[in-house]
């Protein structure tokens, strides 16, 4: 896994979150809060959509520590600048074994 697939991961969730938002009218923090504690969606027909909007609100917070984790271990050695050439010159940027 590279900063590229972290990123493109994070924003194609971020899309699939704005479709659930934009259909229940709540953000998705303030539904995996309620979802996390074990709340029960009001109508059965929407019990798919909840598995769904909780498992990808669930990986894009992992995708978000993930990337944070991997910018801390990059500007150790650099600055930001220096991973922006990197990525706008489209050079990978692997996730080590502990991220």
């Amino acid at each position: 896994m590279t900063l590229e697939d972290i990123l493109g991961d994070m924003h194609a969730l971020e899309d699939e979150m704005r479709a659930f938002e934009r259909k229940y009218g709540v953000l998705s923090e303030t539904f995996y809060q309620a979802y996390s504690r074990g709340e029960e969606p009001a109508d059965e027909a929407w019990v798919r959509d909840w598995t769904a909007w909780g498992s990808a609100y669930k990986l894009l917070l992992r995708r978000r520590d993930q990337y944070q984790e991997l910018i801390l271990s990059q500007t150790k050695h650099c600055t930001i600048a220096d991973v922006i050439a990197q990525t706008a010159r489209h050079e990978s940027i692997p996730v080590t074994a502990s991220i």
